[in-house]
């Protein structure tokens, strides 16, 4: 489901368009969802695994009471149109994401609405909270058309830090992911 994007166009990031967005980015400023949270909620049949053996990626997945940091990106003036375009192809490639409009509040103050992408907990590829071990040992085997799984997880913890964005359990499913990928 799509709908019209909020103008200007701001996009809520909190995996890897954070770090990739693949569009020109006009502003790019730390922001909170309120009611939400970042969760390795989805199985990756494209990107990051396959339908043989699937990975996991991050969606945001309601919660009461849910905060999740992450970035709102405004696309570049002109760029609205094939950015949209892109992004579409890129997140909604298997109907498991929704395309909403999300306000988001700055750091440092304001905010926007934005466009995200949100899980389908009726989708066939939600998985809901998987044990963190388990979530592990998948994330640590899958790959696939957009790269290694634990390359997407280390990436995007990387970026979170870099922003100053505390995600404890993030940080320590990445340290587990390494154990089990270097031995």
């Amino acid at each position: 489901m799509t709908q019209t994007a909020p103008r200007p166009l701001w996009i809520f990031a909190y995996g890897s368009l954070m770090w990739q967005p693949d569009f020109p980015v006009a502003d790019a400023r730390v922001a909170r969802a309120t009611g939400w949270h970042r969760s390795f909620c989805m199985w990756s049949i494209h990107h990051r695994g396959s339908a043989e053996a699937p990975g996991l990626v991050l969606a945001l997945d309601r919660a009461d009471g849910g905060l999740c940091d992450g970035l709102a990106l405004r696309v570049a003036p002109g760029a609205e149109d094939e950015t949209l375009a892109m992004v579409r192809d890129r997140e909604l490639v298997s109907s498991a994401y929704l395309e909403i409009t999300l306000p988001v509040t700055f750091r440092d103050g304001g905010g926007a609405d934005t466009l995200a992408y949100v899980i389908d907990p009726g989708h066939a590829q939600y998985v809901g909270a998987l044990d963190p071990e388990e979530q592990a040992r998948i994330i640590a085997r899958s790959c696939g058309g957009r790269g290694r799984n634990c390359d997407y997880l280390w990436s995007t913890v990387a970026h979170l830090d870099e922003l100053g964005i505390a995600d404890a359990d993030l940080r320590w499913l990445a340290a587990r992911v390494r154990q089990l990928v270097t031995g």
